[in-house]
């Protein structure tokens, strides 16, 4: 495989995977906190716990997928000081008061209109003063817990990808030096989605 082959794959692959810090926490807001019963993976299925897939914690991972969901809701319990229970119907009613109303059949004044996706840190903000709301807790508390569960996500999703990153290496997939530079273009943003 060339080296720029190389290059192009390890960005997307890193990019791809540094892309789901940017859902995070805010996307949280939208899932649903309920889980469903996933197939077992066939014996083809990457059971990786590095790579995600099945086998990592049983899910695919993101938001409304489960396992990630119920350990989110159980780590907002117990910094909160409340049940998983109330985290979970606070969340439920916030999504279904933000729940977008179906979309207008009409034409739109200005067809060439794209939408515009609302700025995460608003997003953050305002789950942070609805669930405040919902269990009557103080909003700095609200928001000091999702920032700490969003800081230790990332630095998680961080060691995870060192971790591949130095079995391209290992492997011969990727030189250290590519690797170094899919590592500096997600810290500085050049690629994953910030």
């Amino acid at each position: 495989m060339p080296r720029s082959t190389k290059v192009v794959v390890a960005s997307a692959a890193a990019g791809a995977l540094a892309l789901g810090v940017g859902v995070g926490i805010a996307g949280f807001a939208s899932a649903d906190p309920t889980t469903t019963p996933s197939p077992n993976p066939s014996a083809s299925a990457s059971a990786d716990p590095v790579r995600g897939g099945p086998g990592r914690d049983g899910h695919r991972g993101g938001p409304g997928r489960g396992v990630a969901d119920t350990d989110l809701t159980q780590q907002l319990a117990d910094k909160l000081g409340v049940t998983e229970a109330e985290v979970t119907q606070a969340l439920q009613e916030i999504r279904e008061a933000n729940r977008p109303a179906k979309p207008s059949t009409a034409p739109s004044a200005d067809p060439s209109a794209k939408p515009t996706r609302p700025d995460p840190a608003e997003r953050e903000a305002a789950l942070a003063k609805a669930l405040a709301s919902e269990l009557g807790i103080d909003e700095a508390k609200v928001t000091k817990a999702l920032d700490e569960i969003k800081t230790a996500r990332q630095v998680e999703r961080a060691a995870e990808l060192k971790t591949r990153l130095d079995a391209a290496v290992k492997d011969g997939t990727l030189t250290q030096a590519e690797a170094d530079a899919v590592t500096k273009a997600i810290e500085k943003g050049v690629i994953g989605g910030r």
